[in-house]
């Protein structure tokens, strides 16, 4: 492991067995330090504290957003999925990541995030919460983009065969859809508040 210090103080730690390049936004290669460097002191730019990232990661909206606005600034998402592999967190969320980068934050996996929301499920009725847990296990399955609001009609294809049919489960669109943005919260909230 190659132990980068950043102006925070704190060490990130990064595997230097695995192989992957980044690039600089103009275009230069450069080394897995300097782009962790390079990206740790940009991402002030973004947002400011742990609560704010946590805010616009919890809606596919400002999520996306984000995303956009860092592919810009020369941040890919395919780099961040390298970084990803780099810090061992695989089985992680891109937002653990960002976390880990911008406030030396451990990664949680997937798998332990929704059980957490699990325990939110409350509020819901039991064919929302039905719906859910099939959201979940295609998020711990495949990751965060399937949290995406463009990937909502899919989903209910696949675990009801046919809009209509999830409409007659779950309810009109608006409060699928609103079931479908709210639990996303949950997945992010600090696991020890």
């Amino acid at each position: 492991m190659i132990k980068v210090k950043l102006a925070d103080g704190k060490v990130r730690e990064l595997d230097s067995m695995v192989q992957t390049s980044f690039w600089s936004p103009d275009g230069k290669p450069i080394s897995a330090e300097e782009f962790l460097q390079s990206m740790f002191g940009s991402l002030p730019d973004f947002f400011k504290n742990e609560d704010e990232l946590r805010a616009i990661w919890s809606k596919p909206d400002t999520r996306k957003r984000l995303l956009q606005e860092l592919n810009e600034k020369g941040f890919t998402k395919s780099q961040l999925e390298d970084l990803r592999h780099l810090i061992h967190a695989e089985e992680s969320d891109l937002y653990d990541v960002l976390a880990y980068v911008a406030f030396s934050t451990s990664p949680i996996e997937r798998k332990q995030r929704a059980e957490y929301a699990k325990s939110h499920f409350g509020v819901y009725e039991s064919k929302q919460r039905e719906f859910l847990d099939f959201v979940l296990k295609q998020y711990v399955e495949s990751g965060v983009d399937e949290l995406d609001d463009a990937k909502l009609p899919d989903l209910l294809t696949l675990k009801y065969k046919a809009i209509s049919d999830a409409k007659r489960v779950l309810g009109g669109i608006v409060n699928i859809r609103n079931t479908f943005i709210g639990f996303q919260k949950h997945l992010y909230v600090s696991v020890g508040a």
